[in-house]
């Protein structure tokens, strides 16, 4: 049976109709993934110690207490962040260099072990020369390359930064040095990571925060930055309920997720 031309006309109505909102839906699909996506990362925020090599602080530990190096090294550090916690926690700031010296004499303390002077004074200065990891620079330059603004959002002072840029001759890279003596408030408290967004001009959408410790890259992923977490020592992502965006070894490893 022949149908009728005016229903023909309405079938083929109704079928441009959904064709269209097809096409719509497909298009505010893709273009929601193309927000979602990390090509719009204007810059990055990093933490210290994924561009800085803290090791030679460990080697020199071993070599001023033979045989008692690595334990003085991995007190000495996990001290430096319980006194930030705590410091902030308490309202009692004080700078990552003073923090630093109250960690080395108090794990120096615990291990029994004569901390000299002169012992005290090269260790803190190790902290002053510390060189970039082999993949830092080629990694930063692919950044720069893309238009991606670089920015340290750090627990170490402005001059703990400096001294180590100048030491591993990376100073012409890095456009800010947000050090937490700004808010007197250490990482992951949000004032912290607040200090991108406000120096950068940027929504935290834009900003990839580059981290070195699980714990900070679960608290920058909370403060709303997409994160990439340097995971240098292949360690398990933290059990926080919250993980980065991505995970990687290097800066080309974050250069090839932030220009992807």
């Amino acid at each position: 049976m022949d149908v009728p031309e005016n229903i023909l006309d309405r079938r083929r109505l109704l079928r441009l109709a959904a064709l269209g909102a097809a096409g719509a839906t497909l298009a505010a699909t893709a273009s929601r993934a193309a927000a979602d996506t990390p090509n719009s990362v204007k810059a990055i925020a990093f933490d210290g110690f994924v561009i800085f090599d803290p090791r030679p602080v460990s080697g020199l530990c071993e070599t001023l207490f033979p045989g008692h190096g690595a334990a003085l090294g991995e007190l000495w550090s996990r001290r430096q962040f319980e006194y930030c916690w705590l410091r902030t926690l308490t309202g009692r700031y004080a700078d990552f260099w003073t923090v630093t010296e109250e960690s080395l004499r108090y794990a120096a303390a615990q291990l029994k072990l004569e901390l000299t002077a002169e012992k005290r004074d090269g260790l803190m200065q190790s902290f002053l020369t510390l060189q970039a990891y082999p993949d830092v620079r080629p990694g930063l330059q692919r950044l720069r390359a893309a238009g991606i603004r670089l920015a340290f959002l750090s627990n170490l002072t402005e001059h703990m930064l400096a001294a180590n840029l100048a030491s591993a001759g990376l100073g012409d890279f890095f456009e800010a040095m947000l050090s937490t003596d700004r808010v007197q408030a250490y990482k992951p408290d949000p004032r912290a990571y607040r200090m991108g967004v406000d120096d950068l001009g940027l929504r935290k959408e834009e900003i990839v925060f580059a981290a070195f410790g699980g714990w900070d890259a679960a608290g920058a992923k909370s403060f709303g930055y997409r994160t990439f977490w340097a995971n240098r020592r292949a360690l398990p992502v933290e059990e926080l309920g919250i993980r980065p965006d991505a995970i990687g070894a290097t800066v080309s490893d974050l250069a090839a997720f932030a220009t992807a």
